[in-house]
């Protein structure tokens, strides 16, 4: 029987995870490697899965619940990737609000299905917008301890430590960030790049080729704080028919739902983990995202292309209330609408904050 290696690309919420492993598929793919990706989160309707498929990768889902709590389904996921050929690498992305990814994914994967599965190291992109703030001396945090908890413990569990996007760090910031990650876990091994922008992508594949740490025991975790920290944010999805008589910009009018909807959050008082938007028509596709509240909106995928009717799917993670969300996403969409003369219908809303975490297994 072929061996699958398993490959995770940990990190909070907004780290680059969808990127990086865009990237990650795209370095295999040329070494003639055959790759198959698996998306995770929460609710149904993923703007992740809609990027990487529009960049022509071979993607499964598995939503409604973390890759813990829905293992069954991960296992069932890979296997309906490899029915017509077995892949030779599955990278997966697991929600990023999840943690203890390796006492209930990697060891039950490898007490389970060993056989099957070579596992590679749970690397983590350590995101800068609140890394800086939780890690250092910020009083501005963002979040509350015990979202801070989760953000940590997926640091906590790596294998590898990504310390990301330093294109948009000075570099004395970038010299205090890699500082705080060495102090505060200093058995983990922590380089510094930039996925987006390809610096130092030579060392983070390095990473992924590696053999997971020996661990002599599962990390310890409170799943009562967990849980608390995970149901602060409110998760958002919708879908959003946008049309009109006369054609618009497809990158301008999902970069401006997703600045005008960071904006209306931040003026709440509450903090953005991810917000992202991605626009679609049948040919192209436009993604606009937003990482920390009072940060840039930022188009990552441009279409360049001007249109009259596209599909709009929103994904926002906030610390706020489902409700304050819903809202907020309903009132900009309107007085966007009105504004450029857009018919703006929404469909497909999904808003709640997220259950208790509840493993399928976990080796202790």
């Amino acid at each position: 029987m072929k061996t699958i290696r398993f490959l995770m690309v940990g990190g909070f919420l907004g780290a680059g995870k969808t990127t990086a492993i865009a990237k990650l598929a795209s370095h295999y793919t040329a070494r003639g490697k055959s790759v198959a990706l698996v998306t995770n989160d929460q609710a149904y309707d993923l703007v992740d899965t809609h990027t990487l498929r529009s960049k022509g990768f071979d993607v499964g889902e598995v939503p409604g619940a973390c890759f813990c709590c829905n293992f069954d389904d991960l296992m069932e996921t890979i296997s309906s990737l490899s029915e017509s050929k077995i892949p030779d690498i599955v990278i997966a992305e697991p929600v990023g609000s999840c943690t203890d990814l390796v006492a209930t994914v990697i060891e039950p994967m490898k007490e389970l299905f060993g056989d099957r599965f070579e596992l590679g190291p749970l690397v983590v992109l350590l995101k800068p917008e609140h890394g800086i703030k939780i890690l250092g001396s910020s009083t501005g945090r963002g979040f509350s301890p015990k979202a801070e908890y989760i953000f940590l413990k997926q640091l906590e569990e790596a294998d590898a430590i990504v310390i990301n996007k330093i294109d948009k760090l000075t570099p004395d910031q970038q010299a205090d960030l890699q500082n705080s990650v060495k102090q505060k876990f200093p058995d983990i091994p922590a380089i510094n790049a930039s996925v987006r922008d390809d610096t130092n992508m030579d060392q983070v594949f390095e990473l992924f080729d590696q053999a997971p740490r020996n661990r002599s025991a599962m990390m310890d975790v409170d799943y009562e704080t967990y849980a608390i920290g995970e149901a602060e944010l409110g998760w958002f999805n919708c879908k959003i028919d946008a049309s009109s008589g006369d054609k618009f910009s497809l990158d301008e009018l999902a970069l401006n739902l997703v600045d005008r909807i960071g904006t209306k959050i931040n003026e709440l008082g509450c903090e953005v983990a991810h917000l992202k938007v991605i626009g679609q028509t049948m040919q192209n596709s436009a993604v606009a995202n937003l990482v920390s509240s009072g940060g840039p909106s930022e188009l990552s995928l441009a279409s360049e292309v001007a249109i009259e009717k596209c599909e709009l799917v929103v994904n926002a993670r906030v610390a706020a209330s489902p409700q304050q969300l819903e809202e907020t996403v309903a009132e900009v969409s309107k007085s966007l609408g009105e504004e450029w003369g857009i018919a703006l219908v929404l469909s497909n809303v999904q808003c709640f904050r997220p259950a208790k975490p509840t493993p399928t297994h976990r080796v202790n």
